[in-house]
């Protein structure tokens, strides 16, 4: 799929989502990744849709809020969160966007092309592969050395999931949890983060896209082990924890990190 089609869906985003106190609040009911669906997830998923249908493409839609769609006899697979962050976006907190991977099959290591956009300040991020990692199409990299200048996280279960990477946290000169997996991973491809981890199981939905532009970038995705993530299949359900940093050096000094949090 052509990034032009997915930068025109962006363009319609960016016109027609409401922001800040139009927001609406109160839950519409349940999607079908089993979070509650917002009124700017169900909009942001009908225009995304929408400028799918009008691509005229064979395409196999995985949503978060409708679940599978197929279109035309079904195609390459695209990974649609349309609102990464809901939980910001209706408390009020400028941190949230939309992210779309599509994948000519049906695995992480399938994805060809990605496209991140920061609903807040239109930033875009995309990627397809072999071609690089772009940041408002300009060619990014991710960090280039293995110092902690600021590592992002998410918690969905603080209590457990801190304790798990207390280490790095602990080497870290800055530390951010910011609530948009997809955003975080975008950031850190452009070298803005060096390392994001989530030590809870997270779904293709929210991290696919961020998976493509951080290995365009020159980065290290893996699950807390250091174990490849490439064969995990693309779905509603979390799936695996994510450790992603700037490169490989700088991945390998994170898990040794975390090792010695195991081994104690």
């Amino acid at each position: 799929m052509n990034i032009k089609i997915l930068k025109e869906i962006g363009k319609r985003l960016l016109e027609e989502l409401p922001r800040g106190s139009k927001v609406l609040k109160s839950a519409l009911g349940t999607g079908a990744s089993g979070d509650k669906t917002y009124d700017i997830d169900k909009r942001a998923e009908d225009i995304i849709i929408s400028g799918l249908e009008k691509s005229g493409e064979a395409l196999t839609l995985i949503a978060e809020e409708s679940g599978i769609n197929v279109l035309r006899g079904g195609g390459k697979h695209v990974v649609i969160d349309p609102i990464d962050g809901s939980r910001n976006a209706v408390s009020g907190i400028p941190f949230y966007c939309t992210s779309i991977a599509v994948a000519d099959g049906d695995t992480v290591g399938d994805i060809e092309s990605a496209y991140v956009l920061n609903l807040i300040n239109g930033d875009e991020f995309w990627s397809e592969k072999g071609k690089g990692a772009f940041f408002n199409n300009t060619a990014v990299k991710g960090q280039r050395d293995d110092i902690l200048y600021l590592v992002a996280y998410e918690a969905q279960s603080p209590g457990k999931d801190i304790a798990c990477i207390l280490p790095l946290l602990g080497a870290a000169r800055k530390t951010r949890c910011l609530g948009s997996t997809a955003l975080d991973l975008s950031y850190l491809a452009s070298g803005a983060i060096s390392v994001f981890s989530n030590p809870s199981s997270s779904r293709t939905i929210d991290f696919g896209a961020g998976w493509l532009l951080v290995r365009e970038a020159g980065g290290a995705f893996t699950d807390m082990k250091g174990n490849s993530i490439e064969q995990v299949g693309l779905g509603l359900k979390k799936s695996t924890p994510l450790l992603v940093s700037g490169n490989e050096r700088l991945h390998e000094k994170v898990l040794k990190l975390l090792q010695k949090l195991s081994i104690g």
